[in-house]
Parts: structure tokens; sequence; C-alpha cells
């Protein structure tokens, strides 16, 4: 199992401004707890007193006392229903909202926090992490309130039947509650790893699922089955080590209550005894000592479960907290209406401390094709990223030029809506989702109309393989081909109607005859449109206006086909590099 990180004390209390929304309900469970705990305490206290009652004076309890026990009983039966069913109503109204906010904390981040990331990881987080917050919410809060009032209540009680009772009560009471955060660190330790192989077992069924067709192409179903069977078993042992020590720890309360009514049954006899207390008082003190510690004993437990809590607790935060990959300006500027240009100035990209672009300088017109090439990282694909605005460059800028001849727009100032809107990018490798042909379309334009998504698709020949746009495509697209893929990818990003468009080799999996398709496609869909394409094939380079050649992170030289070619520059040396039979890995 990998390694996991203990976190640190305050990531439980982080989250209990999550409740700030549910004050009334909190109150109303607050409530409701007190009225079941203060009536089963008083239940058992009256209930005793009125067996010794009975048993030292020889005489049955009146109506009146028949009539409160039983009227406890109906009351605790309905409180205790009304506390369960408050204390999780709370708790899954704000478990709604926190994956919701975990949901648009990775969406903030990305792509920076979740790259490298196993899917798996992040939907244990999101689901698995959340989830195991309920105990939390729904019995460790109000609870816990009401426990301390019992208690609190209940000690002024037995204090006036026999204050002596009180050096056994209250030891024991404290050693309840500080042994749970005494012991907090082992606690949050077994905690972490339990969370760490559950998101790992997690990551691992994901990552075997998605790939199953290649492990079974390759004979790597064994192997698989093996790693996905020992993330099993680990979780088993960290569950394991957990609940083995929760239940030393619940054996241990139950040790320490018992002892603790020893000593009051001891002490009442005494003052029996010694003429300091009436017999009929001393089952009751019994009883009263027992009801005040075993709220102190729940109490216990649930701390001590909450510190267990604690790394999943840690891991929520970090999602809903975690630092946006762009950050929103403070005063947005509006797109700048008409065709758009492309300007990157002086722009700088690290990964890290590893320099991908040092002092990129490039100008795309506004209705310009150019065909930005280079060989494997080069930094094309980032440029791509940094003209979706995934990431900011550390220095330069990115700015949109309208062809009017008015003043430039940087990314930075322009709100996200809009700037998708203008800009949309098209990746080699570009999912879909689960639905049908349709809804996959209308991600970038949820409002178009069924004759638009048809003339999208027949100009993308999408008709020829799907003849229905209701036709599901599978999770991720599963049951269509990387050509077919693309095809879908580049109809939707058209159907949105961007004035700057970015394909980033999304045709790589098209032959020749698909790729000369789409780019006639692409010709007849606006002339007023930018387009930077990103590719290898000498075929899609051949047909931009101008080539960019990207080396050592800067533009290397630029020009037409003709011009280029024959100079036996940088773009000699890429074309060399990178054959057209190398980087095509043609599918139809």
């Amino acid at each position: 199992m990998k390694p996991f990180d203990t976190p640190e004390r305050g990531s439980l209390r982080a989250l209990l401004p999550a409740l700030g929304a549910h004050r009334v309900m909190v109150a109303r469970t607050f409530a409701a707890a007190l009225t079941e705990q203060a009536a089963l305490v008083t239940l058992v206290t009256l209930a005793a007193h009125t067996v010794g009652a009975a048993v030292m004076e020889r005489t049955p309890p009146s109506t009146t006392v028949v009539g409160a026990l039983m009227a406890l009983v109906l009351v605790r039966a309905l409180a205790t229903w009304r506390e369960m069913d408050l204390s999780h109503d709370l708790a899954y109204r704000v478990l709604a909202e926190l994956r919701v906010r975990v949901f648009d904390g990775l969406a903030r981040s990305a792509p920076a926090r979740i790259g490298g990331r196993h899917s798996g990881d992040l939907a244990a987080t999101a689901m698995g992490d959340v989830e195991a917050l309920e105990f939390f919410y729904a019995h460790a809060i109000a609870q816990l309130l009401a426990a301390t009032t019992v208690f609190g209540v209940g000690t002024v009680g037995l204090a006036v039947i026999e204050p002596q009772m009180l050096l056994v009560v209250l030891p024991v009471a404290v050693l309840l509650v500080l042994a749970p955060l005494v012991e907090g660190r082992g606690r949050t330790a077994r905690g972490a790893r339990t969370r760490a192989a559950a998101a790992e077992l997690s990551a691992e069924a994901v990552q075997t699922v998605d790939g199953l067709r290649e492990l079974l192409a390759f004979g790597a179903l064994r192997r698989s089955r093996s790693r996905l069977a020992a993330a099993g078993e680990d979780l088993a042992a960290a569950q394991r080590a957990e609940q083995s020590w929760e239940a030393a720890a619940a054996a241990v309360r139950e040790a320490l209550v018992v002892a603790a009514v020893l000593g009051v049954v001891a002490i009442a006899a005494r003052a029996v005894t010694a003429g300091q207390l009436d017999g009929a008082w001393a089952p009751a003190a019994m009883a009263l000592g027992l009801g005040i510690l075993a709220p102190a004993a729940e109490s216990a437990a649930a701390l001590g479960r909450a510190g267990g809590l604690r790394p999943a607790a840690a891991r929520v935060r970090a999602a809903i907290t975690a630092p946006a990959g762009t950050v929103e300006s403070p005063a947005p500027q509006p797109v700048p209406a008409g065709p758009l240009g492309v300007r990157l100035r002086d722009v700088r990209f690290d990964y890290g401390g590893t320099t991908v672009l040092d002092g990129l300088d490039l100008t795309v017109q506004a209705g310009e094709t150019v065909a930005l090439v280079g060989t494997s990282g080069a930094g094309k694909s980032t440029c791509a990223h940094l003209l979706a605005r995934f990431w900011d460059p550390s220095h330069g800028a990115i700015e949109l030029v309208p062809a009017d001849g008015s003043a430039p727009v940087d990314l930075r100032h322009l709100p996200e809506s809009e700037l998708r809107r203008a800009v949309a990018v098209v990746g080699q490798e570009t999912p879909l989702f689960h639905g049908t042909l349709a809804d996959n379309l209308r991600l970038a334009a949820p409002e178009a109309t069924d004759s638009e998504l048809a003339a999208v698709a027949r100009g993308c020949g999408i008709d020829r393989f799907a003849p229905s746009l209701d036709i599901h495509v599978g999770e991720r697209g599963g049951t269509l081909s990387g050509g077919q893929r693309a095809r879908i990818s580049l109809a939707r990003a058209l159907l949105g109607s961007p004035r700057v468009l970015v394909l980033d080799e999304c045709t790589a999996h098209l032959d020749t005859a698909g790729d000369a398709e789409l780019a006639a496609a692409l010709a007849a869909a606006s002339a007023t449109r930018t387009t930077i394409w990103i590719a290898h094939r000498p075929a899609t380079i051949r047909r931009a206006e101008r080539i960019a050649v990207l080396a050592d992170g800067r533009i290397a030289e630029e020009g037409t086909w003709d011009q280029l070619i024959f100079r036996g520059g940088a773009f000699a040396r890429v074309m060399v590099a990178e054959p057209a039979e190398a980087s095509a890995r043609v599918t139809r």
C-alpha cells in the first residue's frame, strides 16, 4: 500500500461552518437529543425509586407514578425517532452540499490539482470521504451537547441524593472523555491508513474497469486482478486494525462505567446502613449514576470515532479549499465583438521548475489559419492549455486581438463563461459522456436545435456511422472508434461557434481522407474564424496559411510550407524527426 499522511488537528473543526446554513435544524436536533436522553435518565431513575419504595414500604406505586412512567416511555420513543430523523436529515443535507463544494474545488483547481491523480482516487474523495463524515454530522455534534447538558444536570441531582457518589462518578467521566483525546493521534493514524487504502482500492478498481479491453487483449487481467486483490487485503487489514482498537476501547469504557456503578452501589449501601440515605433512594442513585455515565460513554465513543474521521475530513477540506488554477479578474472586461485574433507576448511557463515556454511571441491574425509545429515536448499542447486558460503564464500575456483594431484584451481579464464561448480547444483525446450523441454535442451549445445538430453532424461526417443522434455512445465513448470520437469532439466545438478554435492533434486518429474531410468542414463553417492547428501530419500542416515552429520554448521560424521546407531550418528538422508515417497512427 502507498504511504499515507496523518492530517493535522483541526480538520473536523474546519468543516463545522458547513452547519451554518442549518442552524434551525441543528437546534431542533439538539432539542430532540436532549429530550431523548433526559427522558431516559428520568425514566430509569424514577423506575428505580418506585421499585425501591415498593420494596421498602411494601406499597404499590400510585396511579400518578405509573402514568408518569408510561408517559416517559412514550416521550423517549418519540424523541428517539425524531432525533434519528432530524440528525440524518441534517447530515445528508450537509453531505449533499459538501459533494458539490468538493466538485467545485476540483473543477476550480483543474487541471493542475487533478493532473496525475487516479479518477478513482478523486471519486473516493468526492464520494467515500464525504460519506464517511455522515457520522460526524448526524451523531457527534448535537448528541455531544445533549450528553453534556444531561450529565451536568444529573450530577447536581446525584449530589443532592448523596454528594460522596460524585467522588466515583466524576473521575470516571473525566477518564471517559480524556481517553479518546489522549489517544487521538493513534486513531487518526489508523483512520488515515483506512482512507488511503480505500482510495487506493477505488483507484485500482476504476483503472481496471476502464482498461478492461487492453487487459484482456494483452493477457494482463490476472495481474490486474492480483493488484486489485492486494488492495482489497490492505483495506481489510486497515479496517480490522481500526475496528479491533474500537472494540477494545468500547470494552474499557464498559468496564469504567460498571466500576463507577459498583462504586455508587457501595457508597449508597454504606449511606443507607449509616442512616444517611433513605433505602428507597439507593436503587435510584445507582440508576441515576448509570444514566448520566451512559451518555458520557457514548460521547467518548463519538469523540473516538470522530478522531478516525479526521483523515477523511482533511481530504474533503483540501478539495474544497484547493487554490484556483487561474484567478478571476476583480474587474472583468467583455470579449470584443467581431472576429478575433490571438497574440502571445513574451510568454513564459514552467511545470514546477521545468521550463517549457521561454519568452514565446506569436501573433495570429483574425480569420487566419496557423499551424503550430514542433517536436514532442516542445510545448505545443501547453500553448493550447494556456489559450484555454487551464493555467496562466508565469510571465507575459495572452491576448484576444479584435480585427477592427481596437485594444486587445488579456485572457486573465475575461469572465470564464465568455472566454469559453469565444475560444474552444479540441484535444486529441476528448472523452465523451454516457448518454446520447445529441447530449454530447449539446455540451457546447445546450440551446442548439435539432436542425443545427443535424447540420454539424453532416458537416463532420457523423451521419455516416450514426444514422440517429439519439444513439448512446457509452461511457467515455467506449462504443466508438477513435476517429469517430474525433469527429464528434470537433462537431461539438463547431456547434458552439467559437471565434478562436485550437485543434490539438484532434485528427490524429483519422486517415488522410478523413483529415481532409474535416479540414473542408472547418473551412466551410466560418471564413472569419481564427484556427490554430497543432499537428504533425504534413497534409494538415500544408493547409495552413502560415506555419510557426516551436523550439526551445520560442518560435524558431515562421512562414509558408514552401518557404520553410527548403530552408533547412527548424521546420525541416521537425519534419525529419516526426515523419508522417510514425505520427499518424491511423484508425477509423
